[in-house]
């Protein structure tokens, strides 16, 4: 059958086409860019890719050579047809729907007209937010259920939010085994037939300390191009399976058109397992991704009569742009939404000190005021009490966790005489939890009703057990010693860790997986009623550095840790990944300080925060004046260049670092503002593959006046012709500039 267009909506610089064949049964799903549009007539040899991907136990699935490989398009997808189409929102859609009744069409501020069959919601339902829009298609499987696919688009942004939600509307129970959360269809309606040569994959590769390594890759090398007969499936799914949803990879997915230069992609906000999947057997190639389904993640979810499910949240966009990092950036300004609510410090991107790399989990009362008259009416903001505040005397504070009383021998005054010394420093006081688990030397280790379970055994990994976040004592007991620990001392920062992963799931509902899924619901749960009993605190999202950095905890939290490498020379690499898949202005890099570090290696080390938010730690007791000059210079141009963090887009120049943990050459990072100001930081590593001058052309709305350089030593940067030229004279160097018209 003919492929044609349902509807197509006008989303500011995106255009959401809904597609259909002749009988109106089947629709698909494709974002455009408003700037190229794609023919509305589909010429390619393709079939409806639905924009619901679903699999029933005991359903058919797709062939050929499915089974193990895909859920999609089986029997349970097969057999929805579409009922209707729903606008929700906007505060023109009531007026719109009138008009278009009588025979007329308006152009809805910032939508576009709205055009083609399917029904409009009445004006009465319309008043959901006057700058939000839903787009909700219907689906239906007679008499067994029915699905809701759910489009949300806020004014102005350059994304959309996508979910759906299943509700069975038949008389016995069913049993789900894959529910995705978005599925984008048609994704080469600007080449003629399979595209062959010009369509890439680009994911994000992440392991402990050394995240968001960018893979591109094309179709062929996936064995993605469509064979002489449209007859097998083709099908690249990855992702991960646990409670740490950045170990592997980041659960982000982008195809890229080389020819036309067109993005399309999407992120996961996803705390559990997820996967992702390119699929193709014509010459149509779809993207999809949500929960890891029974295959990937052994997941299976129950619903009875009348019971529904809806799925996490998947951030979709295009965009036409030779570049994946202004795409990128589409896609992480979703977290803007959340930064603009979040407290009151944090609308200026403050620095923080973690005394982390000072004490080595050793922290005390001593210690920290030794620290305090180090760092005194130097700029700092938050002061944070990492991990160890806790442990027994003689017992490692990485298998101690759980029990949560200040130790005695650390804090003989109390722990509210330190949060007292920090406030009286002009600090907001801030401690570590790692909230969900327990470690082996911990009386809660021996809590097994209350901890989670696989196969009926207390789940462990080395040296470390997990609560069951679903259950009710557990909640009373953090209650107990979280929220009330951050009450009764006053603080105004919560560093939240969690150091190993669950893996593929646990005991307690019908699937590993699901329960995997209901327990990390419930720690986010848990962070929310934080929230509500202390207003205004500062949360930080950590996970043995990076294993968290998803869109969905990130939403919850201010800021997050952005790795564990916390003094490494390939800090500025990772850091400047990171700007693919978080925002800046939530990604927390670390400059550590040895007492032993020359001038060049501290701004080195200093330099690396300007690619995020600034966080120091290390030997501050006993540096000399003139290593505290070079921090200080540092930190007063990390606050002139907050603005542009908080607002701004990115653009990496450089050699390509091929080994992250031995990297060569040099790397810049230029972020424009959008207040006509830029910076550039410049980092040099090993000299084998160092150029004796560096030469950046610059983007042609980057300004291009020097305003100030930061470096340890005097360094000049020449702008002419749009070219920006550095000398660069010495390996493991780190030279930032400010930038105006």
């Amino acid at each position: 059958m003919a492929v044609q267009v349902l509807k197509d909506y006008r989303l500011g610089d995106m255009i959401a086409r809904y597609l259909t064949d002749e009988r109106r049964e089947r629709v698909g799903f494709v974002l455009l860019p408003a700037d190229l549009p794609a023919p509305s007539c589909i010429q390619k040899e393709e079939q409806i890719d639905s924009l619901v991907q679903i699999k029933l136990a005991g359903d058919t699935y797709d062939a050929a050579y499915a089974m193990g490989n895909t859920m999609r398009n089986g029997e349970s997808v097969r057999r929805l047809r579409y009922c209707e189409q729903r606008v929700l929102g906007m505060e023109k859609a009531g007026r719109a729907e009138r008009m278009e009744e009588a025979g007329k069409a308006e152009e809805i501020e910032g939508i576009g007209r709205v055009e083609g069959i399917g029904g409009i919601e009445s004006a009465d339902t319309l008043a959901r937010a006057q700058d939000t829009l839903e787009i909700h298609t219907i689906l239906e499987a007679e008499f067994q259920y029915r699905v809701r696919h759910i489009l949300t688009w806020k004014k102005g942004a350059p994304y959309v939010r996508i979910r759906c939600q299943i509700e069975n509307t038949g008389a016995e129970a069913i049993r789900l085994e894959m529910l995705e959360s978005f599925s984008l269809g048609s994704l080469s309606p600007y080449l003629e037939g399979d595209g062959h040569g010009q369509m890439l994959l680009h994911r994000l590769r992440s392991v402990w300390s050394q995240e968001g390594r960018l893979e591109s890759i094309p179709l062929e090398d996936l064995q993605l191009e469509p064979a002489w007969d449209p007859h097998a499936v083709r099908c690249e799914k990855f992702g991960q399976a646990g409670s740490m949803p950045v170990n592997k990879f980041f659960p982000f997915a982008a195809v890229e058109d080389r020819r036309s230069g067109v993005f399309w992609g999407a992120q996961l906000a996803c705390p559990a397992s997820w996967q992702m999947e390119l699929y193709r057997k014509d010459d149509a190639l779809a993207l999809s991704g949500g929960l890891a389904d029974r295959d990937f993640g052994h997941w299976m979810k129950g619903l009875h009569p009348g019971e529904s499910f809806l799925t996490p949240e998947a951030i979709v966009s295009t965009a036409h742009t030779p570049s994946i990092d202004i795409f990128t950036a589409r896609l992480t300004q979703a977290a803007l939404e959340y930064l603009a609510c979040a407290p009151e410090p944090e609308q200026t991107l403050p620095i923080i000190f973690n005394e982390y790399c000072t004490t080595w989990g050793n922290p005390s009362h001593a210690n920290i005021c030794e620290i305090l008259g180090a760092i005194q009416g130097k700029g700092f903001q938050y002061f944070v009490i990492d991990c160890g505040w806790y442990k027994e005397d003689g017992v490692p504070w990485d298998i101690s966790m759980g029990d949560y009383e200040p130790s005695p021998t650390l804090f003989p005054q109390g722990l509210d005489k330190t949060t007292a010394k920090i406030r009286e420093a002009g600090m907001i006081p801030g401690i570590w939890f790692e909230i969900e688990t327990v470690g082996k030397a911990a009386r809660a280790y021996q809590l097994e009703p209350h901890l989670l379970h696989k196969d009926g055994k207390p789940l462990t990994s080395y040296f470390r057990r997990f609560w069951d976040m679903r259950d009710p004592w557990v909640e009373e007991y953090l209650t107990q010693k979280v929220i009330g620990t951050l009450q009764k001392y006053g603080f105004g920062y919560l560093k939240i860790d969690y150091n190993e992963t669950i893996g593929i799931g646990c005991d307690g509902a019908e699937s590993l997986g699901e329960a995997l899924r209901q327990n990390m619901e419930a720690s986010q749960a848990f962070f929310e009623k934080i929230k509500r009993n202390i207003p205004g605190i500062v949360l930080e999202n950590c996970a043995s550095g990076g294993h968290r950095l998803e869109p969905g905890l990130m939403s919850q939290m201010s800021m997050a840790s952005f790795s564990d490498a916390h003094e490494c020379p390939e800090i500025p690499v990772i850091a400047a990944n990171l700007h693919r898949a978080v925002h800046p202005a939530q990604s927390q890099i670390w400059a550590v300080i040895r007492q032993a570090d020359s001038l060049q290696r501290i701004a080195y080390s200093i330099a690396n925060t300007f690619l995020g938010r600034m966080c120091i730690s290390g030997d501050v007791i006993g540096l000399t004046q003139a290593q505290w000059d070079v921090i200080e210079r540092g930190m007063e141009f990390y606050r002139k260049i907050a603005p542009i963090i908080k607002q701004g887009q990115s653009y990496r120049f450089g050699s390509r670092i091929k080994s992250a943990r031995h990297p060569e050459g040099w790397q810049a990072l230029l972020r424009i503002g959008q207040v006509q100001e830029a910076y550039m930081v410049i980092h040099t590593f090993a000299n084998a593959s160092l150029p004796q001058e560096i030469h950046i052309p610059l983007p042609e709305n980057c300004p291009a006046k020097v305003l100030e350089i930061y470096s340890d030593t005097p360094e000049q940067i020449e702008i002419q012709d749009g070219i920006l030229s550095y000398q660069a004279r010495h390996s493991w160097k780190a030279v930032a500039v400010r930038l105006n018209p």
